[in-house]
């Protein structure tokens, strides 16, 4: 079969709630990817960055593999032997007292919501079910009902509605429409440090800090949404380390187990997490024993292989490069390590089309908002691989 046979059997087949690009990915190893015709392609989305640690890691795989020939699965009816020590390590990386873990990043934001809600309610004394979250515009938090109840993409809740109510939405970026959204039933401010999905957007130096003030004078939480930027990615360990900022529940995910398997947490200290009582909340495979070994392997290569200074280091030098091609189309360039955006204008015709050009050139990147290609390759990545990419992004970006 070749790639037009299996792109033929899933348009058959498959519900159509993607539009890929037209590549048909058989393998992968480190920063590339091959297709079913064994071509190579330099992947710079990374699987929305679950893949920090490069794809088909070895020491991952390895403890995938000693863990699935063991046992996968006890539930949490039972203990089980990785997951004390994935509680351990990650409060050892993180600072963090406790962790929750669970399995997809959509609900690992789920479980923090619930956590503030009961926080609200026992802790802040909000009128029972009056608890309000603030979050902000052109958010992307996951694809569940509640979650897409507080979306501002059409695309994204426009025919699933009715929605979960407690949500106010206010602009990123601007720490006084925070300010004047906070009232005394306000419970939580759950914000991405940069908006992935958004078009990797960058708040103002200093908002993340500012928004961290109100919460403590006002009595809020502050939940930051790493699923995306955390691990590495914006080369700190997480984005808001960039203002010495810490959240009182960090989300985590994607790169947690670094593309082998779904594994999310979130992050809190005992006042804050121990609210949560037996028979609360949980989930049948989220702490599962193969989940907890594959996570202690993906943030053991992500600190022993030092991927997040690589990653600061990498993205200084991606974007320097970047900002230098005297490109027509290109309005902005914008980022933190290794999440880079390149905003295209209006005029272009669009990002799809320069992400097509990229592909042909062995240069897997993917369009968001239509008009903002973003580059986000494995945190493996060395210089000599950059210069190879660039000298084929060039040309794609001076494209008529």
């Amino acid at each position: 079969m070749d790639s037009q046979d299996y792109i033929a059997l899933e348009e058959k087949f498959g519900a159509h709630n993607y539009l890929p690009l037209d590549v048909v990915i058989s393998r992968g190893e480190g920063v590339w990817v091959y297709d079913v015709n064994n071509n190579r392609y330099l992947d710079c989305l990374s699987a929305y960055s679950a893949v920090n640690q490069g794809h088909v890691h070895p020491k991952i795989l390895g403890a995938l593999i000693t863990q699935a020939q063991k046992i996968t699965l006890t539930s949490r009816a039972f203990r089980n032997d990785q997951l004390p020590f994935l509680y351990k390590e990650l409060s050892e990386l993180t600072g963090y007292e406790l962790s929750l873990p669970m399995n997809s990043g959509a609900e690992a934001v789920e479980t923090a919501l619930k956590v503030a809600r009961k926080w609200a309610y026992r802790i802040k004394k909000v009128p029972r079910y009056k608890a309000e979250v603030i979050v902000a515009a052109g958010n992307f938090h996951g694809r569940t009902i509640s979650i897409v109840s507080f979306s501002t993409e059409p695309l994204y809740r426009d025919d699933f509605g009715e929605f979960t109510p407690g949500f106010v939405i206010v602009p990123y970026g601007n720490a006084q429409a925070i300010q004047n959204a906070i009232t005394p039933n306000t419970a939580a401010i759950m914000l991405e440090p940069i908006q992935g999905e958004g078009g990797v957007v960058v708040p103002p130096a200093g908002y993340l800090a500012t928004v961290k003030k109100l919460c403590e004078k006002h009595e809020v939480l502050f939940i930051a949404d790493e699923i995306q930027t955390g691990l590495g990615r914006t080369g700190k360990l997480f984005a808001c380390d960039y203002e010495n900022v810490r959240p009182d529940i960090m989300i985590i995910g994607k790169a947690l187990s670094g593309g082998f398997y779904p594994v999310s947490a979130i992050l809190a200290d005992q006042p804050i997490l121990n609210l949560i009582q037996p028979g609360e909340h949980g989930s049948t495979f989220g702490g599962n024993p193969l989940g907890a070994a594959v996570a202690r392997a993906a943030i053991e290569v992500i600190t022993k292989e030092n991927l997040v200074e690589n990653s600061f280091r990498m993205g200084e030098y991606f974007m320097e490069q970047l900002v230098e091609i005297p490109s027509p189309h290109v309005k902005e360039i914008r980022g933190k390590g290794l999440l880079v955006g390149v905003e295209l204008k209006r005029e272009a015709r669009g990002a799809r089309r320069f992400c097509e050009a990229l592909k042909n050139n062995g240069i897997l990147a993917k369009e968001t908002h239509d008009h903002i290609i973003r580059f986000a390759p494995p945190l493996v990545i060395d210089r000599n691989t950059i210069d190879w990419a660039l000298e084929r992004i060039r040309p794609v970006l001076m494209m008529e």
